[in-house]
């Protein structure tokens, strides 16, 4: 099988990374300095890409990378633009344009599967307020699945989408519930019963359906 996860280097992208290696699986592991370098936002990078992986079968898409920008902002006076157009960027232009530009790939494979890292801050029945800039990302991010999954569902093509849960990483914080370790393991099972028959489903880590 052959995965490629974005946003590798470090975090949950990496502990995939480890993961299926350490299971025999071929892993594409990018970043935006690396073996496979790709910066998210550009079309550029996702082009170059593309073209050292045409006609090479992808079977699992991780669009994982992603940034928080906006920890501690203040409603009356943060929140500045800047923040909105660079989250936004990654967490949801470049998800779009990871799969849009790998697509060939994932036609290519039996089964093609795309799991989409979004968060329960994506939720809007659980909104308890704050991190308006990266709630608001990540709820594009879960809209922009859901709606990849009607689209390439007569293809099977299966889309996830993912809350890793509160995980203990540099984005996450040591004080985070769980440990980098469990929430590959969880998310590693999530993607293996990914099929089209689920295609579409917003869960947690461990297996939960979460509230959208």
């Amino acid at each position: 099988m052959t995965i490629v996860i974005t946003g590798a280097n470090r975090g949950i992208g990496a502990g995939l990374a480890a993961a299926y290696r350490t299971r025999g699986e071929q892993v594409i592991g990018t970043a935006r300095d690396g073996e496979h370098p790709l910066e998210v936002t550009d079309p550029a990078s996702h082009a170059a890409l593309a073209a050292r992986l045409d006609g090479q079968a992808v079977d699992l898409l991780v669009c994982n990378a992603g940034v928080y920008l906006d920890k501690g902002q203040m409603l009356e006076d943060g929140y500045p633009l800047e923040q909105w157009a660079q989250t936004f960027a990654v967490n949801v232009t470049g998800v779009f344009l990871t799969v849009q530009s790998l697509l060939p790939n994932l036609r290519l494979s039996k089964a093609g599967r795309i799991a989409i890292i979004s968060s329960q801050m994506a939720s809007s029945e659980r909104a308890p307020g704050g991190s308006y800039i990266y709630r608001s990302s990540k709820a594009a991010a879960l809209n922009l699945g859901r709606n990849l999954a009607s689209d390439l569902m007569p293809e099977g093509i299966a889309v996830g989408i993912y809350h890793p849960g509160w995980v203990q990483t540099d984005m996450g914080t040591s004080a985070a519930e769980i440990t980098v370790d469990e929430a590959v393991n969880g998310l590693v099972a999530r993607f293996d019963a990914l099929d089209v028959t689920r295609t579409g489903i917003f869960e947690t880590w461990d297996g939960r359906p979460h509230a959208f």
